[in-house]
Order: structure tokens, then sequence, then C-alpha cells
């Protein structure tokens, strides 16, 4: 075997030593070894590579065979391995620490981490916890202001009870019962000592006297005179008088106790503590009241200033990304937040959501950019403009830009579409605005499977895609005309009200249309 290069084992090699330091070697290789490990390379410069490995190999054996290993050849070498080492090591230090700061700057990065993010919408103006304070405290419906009224308002069970007018109220009640109790223990006394009731006491005890000791004479009767001048009450002294005087006056302390009308009396103190129970109740919520129109006052305050600063529009776009991604989700896609990501475009962010189609979809993995803007400074055209760059600088298929309602162009439509390009109007706080949003991203999606069907065997399909969009359209358009409708026609709400939700029912019915569609093509 011949080859140029290096080999060995060969006699009759001619070598040549040229100026530059190295040596040319023409060998003919017989050695059947060294054939046949030459023959597995089939490639000529990786031939010579390993026949310059195996010559190497084969003279540093050699001379540690004779004795002479190059002590300077090793240092080098080892020196040239530690260098490698360093540089591996360093670069591998530096992938982990920059590693480590994007991790960290993703979730605690001031600006645009996802921790800093959530605390916001806890805490910023028209957040979580401003709505649960609103709903529990805050104005005549709130549920501190029902539950005081139900407890201890005009109309409250408790005041009907204490009220001295009311017929069916704790005062009226206790004299009518106290009354009533004394006037049929009265009559029961009277019944028993009065000769005219033959089953009275006294009557049974005359008859029995008279029965038994008929003989006794006068002065059993005398004797029955004393007791019945002792149950009579013409006789001041009487026991009868006296215990009927001492009935009266325990009845009148009774009801004087039960009696508004005396300062000193039981009931009107009771009044009189838990009326002042109740103001001091009243003045306590007033002023919790006063401190929470002053706190919310200070919200509003901080709120009409964020809507004149431009973090009012990053969070409308944080709400434009949490009604897409919950859409995405629902339907098996993937929203990404891009906002703060370079895209294909050189040091362009434009772009901030892109919605990429799940597997299940006809067009799958194609791609919907969307673009979010709270900033009256943008026309129609600028917004298209924008919505070039970002299909471009995001790869997507179809566009969809979104204004918020309070700084949209003047006279223009909740709805739009310009071929791959959709541009809504939509309100983050109006939930009926959700039709449009709604609509614009099933638009969307259908644009994108249009855009990926080029063969006729789903032209038809195709066809009613653009149909069903055409009518969508033309239904969204209703809806939003509807609804301006209903902000100032109060007459005829109930006929506006009846044709807006044969409207939204449309627009649903048309979107399930485009779905199902889609979805044929899958």
């Amino acid at each position: 075997m011949t080859t140029n290069g290096i080999a060995g084992g060969v006699p009759n090699a001619k070598a040549l030593l040229n100026g530059s330091g190295y040596m040319e070697l023409n060998l003919q290789v017989s050695d059947p070894e060294l054939v046949e490990a030459l023959s597995e390379r089939e490639d000529e410069s990786e031939r010579h590579d390993f026949a310059v490995s195996a010559l190497k190999i084969g003279a540093i054996a050699l001379r540690q065979a004779q004795g002479r290993i190059d002590a300077e050849r090793i240092r080098q070498e080892g020196d040239r391995f530690i260098e490698n080492m360093k540089r591996d090591l360093e670069e591998h230090r530096l992938g982990v620490t920059r590693q480590i700061s994007d991790s960290l700057k993703d979730y605690f990065d001031p600006d645009s981490g996802r921790f800093n993010e959530r605390v916001k919408r806890l805490i910023d103006d028209g957040g979580e916890i401003e709505r649960v304070i609103r709903r529990q405290i805050g104005g005549d419906g709130s549920e501190l202001v029902n539950t005081l009224a139900a407890h201890v308002g005009p109309s409250s069970l408790l005041m009907r009870t204490i009220d001295p007018n009311a017929a069916d109220g704790l005062i009226r009640q206790l004299d009518e019962t106290t009354k009533s109790a004394l006037i049929q223990q009265q009559k029961v006394i009277l019944d028993e000592f009065s000769l005219d009731n033959g089953s009275g006491a006294l009557s049974r005890m005359v008859s029995e006297l008279k029965e038994k000791h008929g003989e006794v004479g006068e002065s059993l009767e005398n004797r029955i005179g004393e007791v019945m001048a002792e149950f009579s009450l013409d006789k001041e002294d009487s026991a009868l008088s006296r215990m009927v005087s001492q009935v009266d006056t325990a009845q009148k302390r009774i009801s004087r106790e039960f009696s508004l009308d005396a300062e000193d009396s039981a009931l009107a103190r009771m009044r009189r503590e838990l009326m002042e129970t109740l103001e001091n109740q009243q003045q306590t919520n007033e002023r919790f009241q006063r401190e929470v129109e002053g706190t919310l006052r200070e919200m509003a305050a901080g709120k009409r200033e964020a809507e004149r600063s431009t973090r009012h529009g990053e969070k409308f776009e944080d709400d434009v990304f949490e009604f897409i991604n919950t859409r995405s989700q629902r339907a098996g896609d993937v929203a990404i937040d891009t906002g703060n990501l370079v895209g294909l475009v050189p040091r362009s962010k434009v772009g901030d959501v892109v919605v990429e189609l799940g597997n299940e979809h006809a067009a799958a993995g194609s791609k919907i950019v969307i673009e979010a803007k709270r900033d009256a400074s943008y026309t129609l055209a600028k917004a298209r403009a924008e919505l070039d760059i970002a299909r471009k600088n995001r790869g997507a298929e179809v566009g969809l830009f979104v204004f918020s309602s309070s700084h949209a162009p003047s006279g223009l439509d909740p709805f739009n579409r310009y071929g791959n390009d959709i541009v809504i109007v939509w309100d983050s706080e109006d939930r009926t605005s959700d039709v449009v949003f709604d609509a614009g991203v099933s638009v969307a999606r259908a644009l994108c499977t249009r855009a990926k069907s080029h063969s006729d065997e789903v032209g038809e399909s195709v066809e009613a895609i653009e149909q069903a969009i055409l009518t969508l359209e033309k239904q969204v358009e209703g809806f939003t005309e509807i609804v301006r409708l209903t902000t100032t026609i109060k007459n005829n709400s109930e006929n506006v009200l009846k044709r807006t939700r044969i409207m939204s029912e449309s627009i649903e019915k048309q979107i399930g249309i485009l779905n199902d569609k889609v979805g044929g093509l899958r």
C-alpha cells in the first residue's frame, strides 16, 4: 500500500526536510496489520491524520523503550492540556452565570419580572384586592351596609320589637299580658270570697258551718260578720282591701317599669342604652366609611394618574394577554407573551402576544400575532403598518390589532378586516365587548386555515369559511350598532335588548359554524 503523508514500518523511505520545519515522507506500507488499519479509513485526510498519530505514538514508544523521553515535550503538552482545561472551565462558568442571571431576571426584573407582574395585578388600581374591598365595604349595596341595615336598621326586627307604638312590640305585649293577669287573678280572688258564688270558698264554708253548727246561733253570726268584714272592700283596713291595694301598687310599679313615659323606668333605661349603643355604632360606621371613602378617593386618584401614564397601557396589554390566554387554553392553542422579547427582525420587539395553533387544528403550527395599544396617538394607518411589522417580526400568518375603546381613533368600527389583518376595538371592563374580541380571534384562526389550504380537495370548505367570515363581520357590525343604541334609547330598551340577544346568538352560531368548518379540515 502506498500513502502520501506519514506511515511506518517501511524501509527505503525518502525524507525531505524543507525550510518551514516539517518533514515530508513518501512511504510504502507492507505490514498486513498496518495496511488493514489504514484501509479502514477511506478519506485521504482522515487516513493522513491516523498515520501521523500512529507514527507519533510509535516514536514516543520507541523513545521510552530507549530511555530518551523528551521532558520538554511532555511539559509543553501538559501546559497545553491545562490551558485547554482552563478555557473550557471558564466558558462553562460564564454559561452557568448567564443562565442563572437570565432566570433571575425573568422572575425578579423590576420592569418585566413575573413576580412583579403578579404583585402589580394584586395591588394595582382596579386589582383583585381593590375589587374585594369594594364588594365588602364600598357603597350602599355593600355587604357591610346590608348586614347593619338588616340587624339594627329602621326596619330591623330589634327596632320593631322595642317600638312602643307597635301592636306586636315587646312593650305592648308586656303591658297587655300584665293587665290581663292581674284582672284575672283579682276576679278569681273576689269570686272565692263572694257569697253570690255558690261554689266559692266562703259560700262553702258558710254552708258547712250552717249544716254542722247551726246551734251556735248569734255568736256564730257575729263571728261570720267579722270574717266577712275582713273580706269586704268597703272597709279600708280589711285584709282583702289591703291585698287589693298591694296588688294595685305592684301593678302600677310593674307598668311604670315598662313605660317609656317614666325616665327612670327599666324599659326607658334599656332604650337609652340601646340608642347610645346604636349611636356609637353609627358613629363608628360613619368614621369607618369616611376612612374607606378617603382610601377609595386616593385609589381613584391613583387610577386617574395611571390613566395618564404608560403604566395603564401596560395593564391593558396584560388584560389582552389574560383574555387571549384563557381562550387559547380552551381551544388547545398556546399563547406566549412576547412584548419584551426580540423577534426575527433585529432589535425589534413589535408584537405583544403570539398564538400558535395546536395540533388539533387544521392549520396546526400557524401563528397569530396580537398587538395591543392604549395610545391615542395611534391612527388606523399607523396600526396597520405596525401590524405588518409584527407579522414579519413574529413569523405569523395573521395579525390582530386591539385598540382600547377609551383611546381608539374616532369613528373606527369595533370590527375591521383588511386581508389577513384584523383591527378591533375592545373595552376590558365591558363584558359585552368580549363578543367582538371572540369574533376577531375566531376569524384569525379561520384565516390561518385558509392560508394553509392550497389543494382543490378543501376548496368547498375554504369557500364556506370565507362565507362564514363575511357573515360574522356583518353580525358583529349589527351587534355593535345595537350596543350603541342601548346607551341612548331608553324607551325601546326591551326591543333593543331582544335584538341584541338575537344578534349575539347568531354570532355564536356563526362562530360555531366557522369552528366546525375549520375542524372538518383536520
